[in-house]
């Protein structure tokens, strides 16, 4: 390593591992209890002889061991989350399950099952707390009667590979399942306090896990129309029960005029913005400019990563009046991929390593001279396929990659960004953080403390 790929690789890591900790449960949970959660529970719940947590998501386990720190000693507790394997952590009185991310499994359905079972349970009396993340859609799949849980699989697969953006996708998965789009809200009798960490650009509520607490505004109508215009392959018991809902067959998925949600108060206690704003304050104190381009991008990796070559071409060219260096371009979001079904069995990567691959194919006619380096990464730590969270580009990588007869566009088109950027040792391993509020895209031009030498 040189110096100047050391110095890139710690500010970069720095800034991300800062981002992510922005994020934490146990970081933004206490104020959030002390201020606004126990008050509500003296007034909506005064006699209750318990306090339920339900929950499902990346981040569920870490939200619920974050509840027990603050409550225990305070409340009695009961209840279980849902969440991804590998990302469970030791609780007390809470229990963890874990089930299988992104395609739904059988242990997911069982403990979905489950969780319906015992929300609907819960005594009026009582108070919930519902733990709502990233991954939930998944991990709370319960298909509706008429449809077997192997096609509701197959439909997350078909998705997954489309392109659709994320809130597309969950529009269909909440007609179709019993758990989505409010509906556990419509189950539930007990006032519920939702706490929701966000992945989705914008932070809409009810795009985080599908909503599953939260009114949607969404129809049948709105489902067909998502597989229509992604050309998505169902199961015929999926396109027959969606087909059902369009002629009114079917009930829609409650709304904001439902009674249901007047019990129902929802606090969004991280989201990617806020992870964003302390990677900018932790990049200004390295020394650098940052232009942050927001926590909404979204669109295909390749795509969205010629865009941001294009603005760091400019700057390194001291072109279209942006900043002069050093600068940095942060953003977040979230990309997408499209596979077909030949990709899908032979690709290797995930959105992020994919938008840095797409980065470098961009960046082959930048000089040798401008020092350029970026990272792109899953919060989660989960990118794609291949136990990493993203990658890293740093200065001579291209050269190295020469060398070494890598080519960006070849592994491009073959979707197998993992392979590429192992083979220069690039790639950024966290294991999963607990948390997910998305992605988080860096790319810094210039080094402070040698712009302007020679």
């Amino acid at each position: 390593m040189t110096q100047a790929q050391d110095f890139f690789r710690e500010v970069m890591t720095k800034a991300f591992n800062v981002g992510v900790d922005a994020a934490q449960p146990d970081v933004v949970l206490a104020k959030v209890w002390a201020q606004k959660i126990a008050p509500w529970l003296e007034q909506m719940a005064p006699e209750r002889q318990r306090v339920w947590v339900y929950g499902a998501g990346k981040a569920a386990a870490s939200m619920a061991r974050a509840v027990e720190h603050c409550a225990l000693g305070q409340e009695s507790l009961s209840g279980f989350v849902v969440t991804r394997r590998g990302h469970a952590v030791p609780t007390q009185a809470i229990e963890v399950l874990e089930a299988a991310h992104p395609v739904p499994d059988e242990d997911g359905q069982r403990a979905a099952r489950r969780l319906h079972r015992a929300i609907s349970e819960v005594p009026a009396k009582d108070a919930v707390i519902a733990l709502v993340s990233g991954g939930g859609s998944s991990l709370l799949s319960v298909p509706v009667r008429d449809i077997p849980f192997v096609d509701l699989q197959q439909l997350n697969r078909a998705l997954l590979a489309c392109g659709a953006p994320i809130d597309e996708m969950n529009i269909v998965r909440k007609h179709v399942t019993m758990t989505l789009g409010g509906q556990l809200a419509q189950a539930c009798r007990a006032p519920v306090y939702q706490l929701l960490i966000s992945d989705v650009p914008g932070d809409d509520p009810s795009a985080v896990a599908s909503g599953p607490f939260t009114p949607d505004e969404s129809t049948f109508n709105d489902a067909a129309e998502v597989l229509r215009r992604w050309s998505v392959q169902v199961p015929h018991s999926i396109s027959r029960y969606i087909d059902k809902g369009c002629k009114g067959l079917v009930p829609e998925t409650p709304n904001k005029s439902s009674l249901v949600f007047r019990k129902v108060r929802t606090e969004m206690i991280a989201s990617n913005m806020l992870s964003l704003n302390a990677v900018t304050d932790c990049l200004s104190a390295s020394g650098y400019h940052v232009l942050n381009m927001g926590d909404t991008l979204e669109g295909e990796a390749r795509d969205v990563a010629q865009v941001h070559a294009a603005i760091a071409r400019q700057i390194a060219s001291l072109q279209g009046g942006w900043p002069k260096p050093p600068v940095a371009l942060i953003s977040g979001g979230e990309c997408t991929v499209t596979l077909n079904d030949t990709q899908m069995r032979q690709a290797r990567g995930g959105r992020n390593s994919e938008f840095l691959l797409g980065l470098v194919a961009n960046l082959r006619d930048v000089s040798p001279q401008v020092e350029l380096a970026a990272l792109a990464a899953d919060t989660d730590g989960i990118d794609g396929v291949g136990g990493h969270a993203g990658a890293l580009l740093l200065p001579g990588d291209l050269s190295r990659a020469a060398e070494l007869n890598l080519s960006a566009q070849v592994h491009l088109d073959l979707h197998t960004s993992f392979d590429y950027f192992k083979a220069l040792d690039r790639l950024l391993t966290t294991g999963p953080t607990m948390t997910n509020v998305n992605d988080i895209r860096m790319i810094l031009i210039g080094r402070p403390e040698v712009v302007g030498s020679p």
